[in-house]
């Protein structure tokens, strides 16, 4: 045999006692008593010996070791309850998979069509001996080590696996050439070749699989998405292309379309149970390996040999595959779902519940949220799951908690007020969590009184949340479930009291992370969301802030309990409720999974080290999710455990064990192989760059609460570059992980193109890190800066993309056909998938890229992100186009909280109402219910408004460190860094830490061009085009977007008045400094200074309105409401009193402003030299309802 390479690839089976290899079976060929096998013809050396042994399953390594951890998924952490549904483990306590349990399926073989039972009693027994044939001639099959092939004729019809064959044969012979995909991989061995890059000189690679693997058998591309198509080889290669290997997956993700038939085959066990590994648990898949006839099969993850349940037997066909892998669900799809059987249950399955824990304070009643929570639960009853077996129950709470007796005997519900928060019990043991279909009137009329309960006497500024959810836990634990909590002020009553510890001086500075992360030494709510979880129950926070609320310690329930985090800053009922109401009822409505795990298994080599989301791991890799739900997504590294893999492909499996709604216990199975590549070519076209940039939003908030914001946007900076760097150097041959002498350097990398598949990537870097939560500056919130980061975890691929690099729609300029759905004509193999949205294929409004040289005063611009939409308005926008969208004529006059957009009316109106419901179908529900999101209207010249919304223009520079490249300078940096300004981990010309988007540093006005950033300019002539930096878009000189990209996939740009860049995509933004730079415009002032990748100049003197700071305190949301206090509890709605200390919304500290950065003074005030008035901030209460807005 070849000479093992140490520590690679599949074990084979041990040897029998006298050495060599195991010989076949006895009653054929030539076994002899001690286990030597007969030496090989003469004469055929190395490679006829291959030949010869090319239907043997061979490995490369002794076998490993059994682990020592339960094969099932691990023991439970000490002194907590098993994994749910795990069975008894032989000899110890309960594990989460059945050991060694076979399986039939539901779906039993056909006859006929080349599948034949298995005789009476399983697997044939050792036959008698049988005729011999001498060995082949040249340039036939070969015989395998041990003697001459043994003859079988063919049955009749020419079938080659309809009938058992001998005992003592091969299990099949090579496979022909030009075999179909899908033959065994494991029966066939590869002749030596040439080393592959990265691999140790010695005259001959690793041994490698036959590749016969059917790839076409994958997960669908809605549950997972890899980083890359191809898995390096060796970890040298993997060093060197420096990609981030992982994935993204999304176990319980709905169909794409309802006409989709992609139902997820179910099978239900016989009375073998389920074919799983014996050592690793892994479950019976498509690319396992089968071998002794189908008595044996090598399980593909761990390279265990397991023997076949009898009742799953089946032949294998000429190629050594079953003949019934078509007809088995589990061998010829990458997801399955079994029905698990009882041995996968510690309890019953238990009732779906739904507990509602509910602040009912002054703020919660004023703003109208505990109407919207009210009406929305009670939408949702005739819809949650379970049916005839759901249970609800409810806590409200202010200074006080108030259980709620459901008894269905009563005409209206009880309330039991316990106002001792300290020695907190339950006063009734019974009647507070109850069978919704029983109690349906009670909970309706307790609904329909719950917003009018409180209002007579509300209480302000006290919470007592923490003593609540003890309370609620206490109700719900025997069952578990989901838990919904509702809250509006910071709690500070009982257990869970948190101190403000907003600090305005530190936001901007390396400090700024601690306010991202829970008080140091305070880890109330993570002990509790751990008790939670242990308990089967998950937590969905839905908070409503109107001053600081200290998101980073709350959303630690929602963290670990598997649960989900929603915030509506300045919540008002007119304007958020809708969006609210919907969003809620498809969170309670939504398929969900109860009392899960799930575990993530890969191929013995590759490990699965970092997992990212929202759960709690128990052990090692055993992820405990009380709730799992379609919009639950889980991110993942996966990284080279040993320096070579020694086989053809990795696989990769996850298995997710869950209660149904229906009370069966379910066990999803998703698997998929990997091709492994030892050229770093083939590794870098493999690069799926949506899923990459997905993940490494993920990772980026994790190195954001252990190092903070700075070192977060330097590492997204390095990957980018060292990617394209690897991409440009190609395949270079490598010893040890060192490049061999002699090869050619290229000391040119700017000439080369960036890869066809990469030229998106340092955009979406750019957009990263001038997201919300990774942009540096005062002027974001930690509250807000916390809910990105959560929604940065639940977000799938596709929404990522979107969220990280918005699409702005150029609405004035709709073609005839935008806004109606799609034409049966129009097959959809033959439409970008980007230039429609919903199920009904709506075609959208042309997509101009992310620059303010792209807004015009004469255009309407609709900018969306996934999350929340925003509607620009020029200044000179078509009255006719005004008129539709808004009622009026000109927006000049009119208060922004009073401003309404219609949907519906003239044709206009009804195409953009068909657009924005498009683009939000199925994220607030399952059907299309016309729920139209919130749109913040953006009016030109409004600075405060205009301040979030230049955010998003992520290729115009920004004032903060890491922010300050344009989209072409940063292209020109990325292509050749070590030839740029100031070429370091960090982009050249960065401004000093803290600094603040152009125009808005916080408190301060803008400083001059060398020290920060000219505000965005103001409004323009009709007709005009905005000012950018400096310099007209078209081609620049100095080879600079050499590779440049030309935009993400998108609707075609449709030319428009003013100039903009190339069509379908970003504009080539010009090169920094001066070089290749066309003259500015008249008026224009002077070119800029500074370093090159420094923020543009000043506005022209003439014609523009100056854009002065935002107010102290703003949340970054939409305009606030009318002036009302700061900070304090809400008053009543006729004397608001003044503002609190410590509130970010707050007024200025003593003493004025800070000075303005660099020492420099601010300009003198315009407009008749007074300052802006003051505008309302974060920290103002909320309206009354009903009241003036």
């Amino acid at each position: 045999p070849p000479p093992q390479q140490p520590g690679s690839g599949f074990a084979p089976p041990p040897p029998q006692p006298g050495g060599g290899f195991a010989p076949p079976p006895p009653g054929g060929g030539f076994a002899r008593p001690g286990g030597f096998a007969p030496p090989p013809p003469p004469g055929g050396g190395m490679t006829q010996l291959n030949n010869a042994m090319g239907g043997m399953s061979m490995g490369a390594g002794p076998p490993a070791p059994p682990k020592p951890f339960t094969p099932g998924g691990g023991p439970p952490p000490p002194g907590g309850p098993p994994p749910p549904g795990a069975p008894p483990a032989p000899g110890g306590g309960p594990t989460m998979f059945n050991p060694g349990a076979p399986a039939a399926s539901r779906f039993p073989p056909t006859p006929g069509l080349n599948s034949n039972p298995p005789p009476p009693g399983g697997p044939p027994p050792p036959g008698a001996p049988t005729m011999f044939q001498p060995p082949p001639a040249p340039g036939q099959p070969g015989m395998p080590p041990g003697g001459p092939v043994v003859f079988q004729p063919p049955p009749p019809g020419g079938s080659l696996g309809g009938g058992p064959p001998p005992p003592g044969g091969p299990p099949g012979g090579p496979p022909p050439p030009g075999a179909a995909p899908g033959a065994n991989f494991y029966q066939a061995g590869n002749a030596p070749g040439p080393a592959a890059p990265g691999v140790q000189g010695g005259g001959m690679a690793p041994p490698q699989q036959a590749d016969n693997v059917d790839y076409s058998v994958q997960i669908p591309s809605r549950i997972l998405q890899l980083t890359a198509g191809k898995l390096a080889q060796t970890a040298a290669v993997a060093n060197s292309c420096k990609i981030p290997f992982g994935g993204v997956l999304r176990p319980l993700a709905p169909d794409q379309s309802p006409e989709e038939e992609a139902e997820v085959p179910t099978i239900q066990p016989g009375t073998s149970g389920i074919v799983r590994c014996k050592r690793c648990r892994t479950y019976v898949n498509a690319y396992v390996a089968w071998s002794d006839h189908g008595r044996k099969w090598r399980c593909n993850i761990c390279a265990q040999m397991n023997e076949t349940p009898s009742a799953y037997f089946c032949h294998l066909d000429e190629h050594g595959l079953r003949q019934d892998r078509h007809e088995r669900p589990e061998l010829c799809h990458g997801v399955v779902e079994y029905i698990a059987p009882a041995e996968y249950m510690v309890r019953p399955p238990q009732e779906p519940a739904y507990f509602f824990a509910i602040d009912v304070s002054a703020t919660a009643v004023e703003s109208g949220m505990l109407h919207s929570v009210s009406a929305a639960i009670k939408a949702s009853l005739d819809d949650l799951p379970g049916r005839t077996r759901t249970k609800v129950g409810f806590i409200t709470f202010d200074n006080g908690v108030h259980y709620y007796n459901l008894d269905p005997d009563m005409a209206n519900p009880q309330m039991l007020v316990v106002s001792d928060l300290k020695e907190l019990f339950v006063p009734l043991p019974e009647h507070l969590l109850v069978n919704l279909q029983d109690s349906r009137d009670i909970v309706e009329n307790f609904l329909d009184n719950l917003p009018e309960m409180f209002a007579k006497r509300p209480v302000y500024g006290q919470s007592c949340l923490g003593p609540a959810l003890k309370a609620a836990f206490t109700v719900a634990k025997a069952i578990g479930g989901k838990m919904c909590v509702f809250q509006s002020i910071q709690p500070n009553l009982g257990d869970g009291a948190l101190k403000p510890r907003e600090q305005p001086g530190i936001m901007g500075t390396p400090k700024e992370v601690t306010m991202l992360r829970s008080e140091a030494g305070n880890a109330w709510y993570k002990d509790t969301a751990v008790e939670f979880s242990r308990q089967q129950i998950s937590v969905d926070m839905f908070l409503f802030p109107y001053q600081y609320m200290d998101l980073a310690a709350l959303g630690e329930l929602a963290k670990f309990t598997a649960g989900s985090m929603h915030s509506y800053p300045m919540f008002q009922k007119e304007q958020d409720g809708p969006r609210f109401e919907a969003q809620l009822k498809s969170i309670l409505t939504q398929k969900t999974a109860f009392e899960s795990v799930m575990r993530i298994r890969c191929t013995k080599g590759m490990r699965i080290t970092n997992f990212y989301g929202n759960f709690y791991i128990r052990g090692t890799d055993l992820m405990a999710l009380p709730n799992c739900n379609r919009d639950s997504v889980f991110g993942f590294d996966l990284v080279h455990e040993d320096p070579n893999i020694s086989f053809s492909h990795v696989t990769i499996q996850g298995a997710l064990l869950y209660t149904s709604d229906a009370g069966e216990r379910r066990i999803r199975v998703m698997t998929q192989a990997i091709p492994v590549s030892g050229l770093l070519t083939e590794v870098v076209a493999s690069v799926n760059v949506d899923a990459c940039t997905a993940l490494l939003s993920k990772q980026a908030v994790e190195v954001v609460l252990k190092s903070g914001l700075d070192n977060a946007r330097m590492r997204m900076q390095q990957v980018c570059v060292e990617i394209i760097r690897a991409a440009k150097g190609g395949d270079r041959r490598t010893v040890s992980g060192y490049s061999v002498p002699g090869q050619q350097a290229d000391n040119n990398p700017e000439e080369k193109p960036i890869p066809d598949n990469l030229k998106l990537l340092p955009l979406y870097t750019l957009a990263i890190m001038k997201n919300v939560a990774f942009r540096g500056g005062m002027d974001v919130h930690p509250d807000q800066r916390v809910q990105a980061y959560y929604i940065i975890n639940e977000l799938f691929v596709t929404d990522m993309k979107h969220f990280i690099y918005p699409r702005m729609f150029a609405l004035h300029e709709m073609g005839a056909s935008a806004g109606h759905a799609l034409g049966d004509n129009g097959g959809s193999n033959d439409v970008d998938p980007e230039t429609v949205a919903g199920h009904n294929r709506i075609q959208l409004p042309p997509v101009v890229s992310l620059s303010v040289e792209n807004l015009s005063s004469n255009g309407v611009f609709l900018l969306d992100n996934g999350v929340e939409m925003y509607l620009w308005v020029g200044s000179a926008a078509d009255l006719n186009i005004v008129g539709s969208l808004f009622g009026v004529h000109s927006l000049d006059d009119i208060d922004p909280s009073q401003i309404r957009i219609q949907t519906s009316g003239d044709d206009f109106a009804n195409r953009f109402g068909s657009i924005v419901t498009a683009l939000h179908e199925g994220k607030y529900s399952d059907a299309d219910d016309g729920v139209i999101p919130k749109i913040n209207v953006i009016r030109e010249g409004d600075a405060h408004a205009e301040a979030r919304f230049y955010w998003f223009l992520v290729e115009d520079r920004a004032s903060f460190q890491g922010g300050t490249h344009s989209y072409g300078e940063f292209m020109k940096f990325v292509n050749n860094p070590a030839a740029s300004a100031g070429a370091g981990p960090m982009p050249p010309g960065g401004a000093p830490p803290g600094g603040a988007p152009p125009g808005h540093p916080q408190g301060t006005m803008p400083p001059p061009m060398p020290q920060g950033g000219a505000p965005p300019p103001g409004p323009m002539p009709p007709g005009g085009p905005r000012p950018g930096p400096p310099g007209p878009p078209g081609a620049p000189m100095g080879g600079m977007n050499r590779g440049m990209p030309p935009g993400p996939p998108g609707p075609p740009v449709q030319p428009m008045a003013p100039p903009r860049g190339p069509p379908g995509g970003p504009p080539m933004a010009p090169p920094p400094g001066g070089m290749g730079m066309r003259p500015p415009p008249p008026n224009a002032g002077p070119p800029p200074g500074g370093p090159p990748g420094g923020p543009p100049g000043p506005p022209p003197p003439g014609g523009m309105a100056p854009r002065g700071p935002p107010p102290p305190g703003n949340y970054g949301g939409p305009p606030p409401p009318a002036p009302g206090g700061y900070g304090g509890p809400p008053p009543p709605s006729s004397q608001p009193p003044p503002p609190g200390p410590g509130s970010y919304g707050g007024p200025p500290r003593p003493g004025g402003p800070p000075p303005p950065m660099g020492g420099v003074m601010p300009p003198p005030p315009v407009n008749g030299g007074m300052p802006p008035p003051p505008r309302p901030s974060y920290g103002q209460p909320p309206p009354p309802p009903g009241g003036h807005r």
